[in-house]
C-alpha cells in the first residue's frame, strides 16, 4: 500500500483514459455495501515477497468479492493504494484512489503492467502500511504508462507522473514481491527494518 505522510505535499498531473472518466463508469465496487476491512500483512511476512499470479476469468467471482474489502482496507488505513498480496491474496489486483482535487476517484487495476516509462527519474518520499510508520526517499521513472483490465475485463491504459506514477509503480512492485525498501542502500534498508522490528515489539507489549 502506498501511503503519504501526514502533511506531505500530494501534487500530481494525470494524463490517462482519465481517473474521473473511469470512476464515473464504476458500478459494482462503487455501489457495493460497506465491507469489512482486512488485516494488512506486515514485513517480514513471506507472502509479501511472493509473485502474484495473473487473474483469469475463473477468478471473476473471487475478485468481485475481494474488491470492496480491499477498498475498505485502503480507506480505513488510510492509504491511496493497496495491492492484493498485502491482504494475503496472491492475485494481480490493485486498488487506488488519489482523490484528485479532493474528489473520490477509485480505480481498480487488474493484471496491470508497465508498458512504457521515462528515462527521466523523480525522487519522492514513500511509505507503505506493510512497513508502518517507515518512510524513505525512492527514485523511480518520473512518468509511466500502464496497461490493465478493469472490473469488466475491458483493457484500459493509464499514464501519469508525480504521485500517480510513483503509486502505480509502488503497487505493481507489490505484485512482484518487491517493496520500496529494495530501492534503498543496504545500510538504509537495514536501519529501517531494525526500526520496524523495534516498533512492532513495542506495539505487541501494549
Amino acid at each position: 500500500m502506498y501511503v503519504v505522510r501526514t502533511g506531505a505535499a500530494c501534487k500530481c498531473r494525470v494524463a490517462l483514459n482519465g481517473v474521473r472518466r473511469y470512476s464515473r463508469g464504476m458500478s459494482a465496487t462503487e455501489n457495493a455495501p460497506p465491507a469489512a476491512a482486512l488485516p494488512i500483512l506486515i514485513v517480514p511476512n513471506p507472502v509479501l515477497r511472493k509473485t502474484s499470479r495473473a487473474v483469469t476469468p475463473a477468478d471473476a467471482a473471487a475478485v468481485r468479492a475481494l474488491l470492496p474489502k480491499m477498498f475498505a482496507t485502503m480507506y480505513k488505513a488510510p492509504g491511496i493504494g493497496l495491492a492484493a498480496p498485502q491482504v494475503g491474496k496472491l492475485l494481480r489486483v490493485v486498488v487506488m484512489d488519489l482523490q484528485p482535487d479532493k474528489v473520490p476517484a477509485p480505480m481498480v487495476l487488474i493484471n496491470p503492467e508497465i508498458i512504457a516509462a521515462s528515462e527521466e527519474k523523480a525522487t519522492r518520499e514513500e511509505g507503505c502500511l506493510s512497513l508502518p510508520d517507515q518512510y524513505a526517499d525512492v527514485t523511480r521513472p518520473a512518468w509511466v504508462k500502464v496497461r490493465y483490465q478493469d472490473e469488466a475485463g475491458a483493457k484500459q491504459e493509464i499514464e501519469g507522473e508525480g504521485l500517480l506514477a510513483a503509486c502505480l509503480q509502488h503497487e505493481i512492485d507489490h505484485l512482484n514481491g518487491v517493496l520500496f525498501i529494495d530501492y534503498l542502500s543496504a545500510l538504509k534498508r537495514n536501519i529501517l527494518l531494525r526500526k520496524l522490528a523495534k516498533d512492532q515489539k513495542e506495539r505487541a507489549k501494549k
